[in-house]
């Protein structure tokens, strides 16, 4: 099957865009009323739990992942029987996986109010909210999510998106009404329970519909299997190392810190994480496409690309950087007021962290497009390593900015480093040196852009809403017209605006 890479990928960056523009929205909406009507120790809860169902989604392994990119050639080539006995696969997988965390999530019960320092709500019974969000993980196995493997491996996350975007309006619509009516937390768990039911049952119907002639039936090959075990396998280190890297920070805060200064850490975590949201969607909407390109193009012709990704991401990310300095601190005045404020550092240390999470995911994308996981399973083991026990010795002597600190160490020292060299060397098989120029290049024009930035901002001091306004502006105007001089004459430019055009085109 051919699978048209630029008008999937720009369909997909649409919907995905909406939909995260309206996940952001509308929970900020419900952050702000679960903030004024209920304390933020429900933020600091809910943040926590979050993070420690994280860690027992270590179950899936990686198992998606490894699916997906199995998938990737049968659709290449038509071959309708190797993908219904893939998907019979991964039925079976999800099947246990889920099981598999209901068990382990059980017996872990007892232990969840040791992770909590103080600060839990009176009216709150962890061990019953703790199964509640728990029952939500499970069920997101358990109900057809194995067919979401079609969606993403033939490049049209867009249906998953269409349909989500119907499915959270129900969600967030009850859970509103919820908190405004009943300030009932628990209630405000049970709606996220059956609307993840609802999500899944509707994805699966339009799958089916899409794509009626894949069934999961059929076997695969003894050896195939094994293949994709040692994916699976692979797979693992890097889904340990990253839900030790995500959720370490939520839980290390909880448990020295409290929740109260869990809920002022995620205010701000939650506007970055916002923004992640939408450059996440481009990566995802180009991943498979990526795949399609390493098996059907040159290797010339995917550096090439990679390069002009790695441009539209570093653009992006300088203006993103100059909105979270000139915008962070006015926004969270208006939003929760001066008591939920951090020091200026914070917001510095925030934009590093910005900057290297989504380099690290650009090439992380690449690395799971071309299956480079078994090259890769120590990496993200050794990061997040790290990162934990900086955790633990640095809250300790800098509170909570070591807890940032430990982060941004972790992915400078060792987990970009050892990515990038793993693509180099097993991808684009070329040298080093001219990619790391080019983004050392992007960084410095980030650097100097956001000090632009800051010095204009700073003589912006007229209150309220006007002052955010104004200062958007600068936080757009300044990085776009600073990065068009430096860099209208680069080839990666002149292609980026290409591709541009043409899914503007092709809309």
């Amino acid at each position: 099957m051919k699978i048209e890479r630029t008008k999937n990928a720009g369909r997909n960056i649409v919907f995905g865009v909406m939909l995260k523009a309206y996940q952001i929205v509308i929970p900020f909406v419900m952050r702000t009323v679960m903030i004024y009507l209920m304390g933020v120790q429900y933020l600091g809860l809910n943040s926590l739990f979050t993070s420690i169902l994280q860690v027992l989604n270590l179950a899936e392994l990686g198992v998606g992942s490894a699916m997906v990119y199995s998938m990737y050639k049968p659709i290449a080539i038509d071959d309708e029987t190797r993908i219904c006995a893939l998907m019979k696969l991964y039925r079976t997988y999800y099947r246990v996986i889920g099981l598999v965390i209901a068990i382990i999530g059980a017996f872990l019960t007892p232990f969840i109010p040791k992770l909590i320092k103080s600060d839990v709500p009176p009216d709150i019974n962890i061990y019953i909210l703790y199964i509640l969000n728990l029952a939500v993980t499970v069920l997101s196995y358990w109900l057809f999510a194995y067919k979401n493997c079609l969606l993403d491996a033939h490049q049209r996350t867009d249906v998953t998106s269409k349909v989500t975007l119907v499915t959270n309006t129900v969600q967030y619509a009850l859970q509103i009404l919820v908190l405004v009516l009943f300030k009932n937390y628990y209630a405000y768990v049970i709606v996220a329970l059956f609307t993840q039911a609802m999500t899944n049952i509707v994805i699966a119907m339009v799958v089916t519909k899409m794509f009626p002639d894949y069934r999961p039936n059929g076997k695969l090959e003894s050896s195939e299997i094994k293949t994709i075990n040692r994916r699976i396998r692979d797979l693992f280190t890097a889904k340990l190392g990253g839900t030790i890297t995500n959720s370490a920070d939520t839980i290390v805060i909880s448990a020295f810190l409290g929740l109260t200064t869990l809920a002022v850490y995620q205010n701000y975590y939650f506007i970055m994480n916002a923004v992640c949201g939408f450059i996440t969607v481009l990566f995802s909407s180009i991943t498979a496409g990526i795949g399609n390109s390493l098996v059907t193009e040159t290797i010339e012709k995917n550096y090439k690309d990679f390069k002009v990704f790695s441009f539209i991401v570093c653009y992006i990310l300088c203006i993103c950087c100059c909105c979270f300095i000139g915008l962070y601190q006015p926004f969270i005045r208006l939003w929760v007021g001066n008591k939920y404020i951090l020091d200026y550092r914070f917001v510095i240390l925030f934009c590093v962290l910005f900057y290297c999470l989504e380099l690290a995911m650009l090439w992380a994308s690449i690395k799971d497009a071309a299956g480079l996981w078994h090259s890769d399973r120590f990496r993200p083991l050794v990061g997040a390593s790290v990162n934990l026990i900086l955790n633990i010795v640095l809250v300790q002597y800098c509170g909570l900015y070591g807890i940032i600190l430990s982060t941004v160490l972790s992915y400078i020292f060792i987990s970009m480093p050892w990515l990038i060299h793993n693509l180099f060397s097993l991808v684009y098989k070329k040298p080093l040196y001219s990619y790391i120029l080019d983004i050392s290049k992007y960084v410095l024009i980030t650097l100097i852009t956001s000090l632009i930035v800051y010095f204009v901002c700073l003589n912006i001091n007229i209150g309220g809403i006007l002052e955010l306004i104004l200062k958007l502006v600068v936080c757009l105007l300044v990085p776009f017209f600073v990065q068009n001089l430096v860099l209208r004459k680069k080839d990666e430019y002149i292609q980026a605006k290409g591709i541009l055009f043409r899914m503007l085109k092709k809309r």
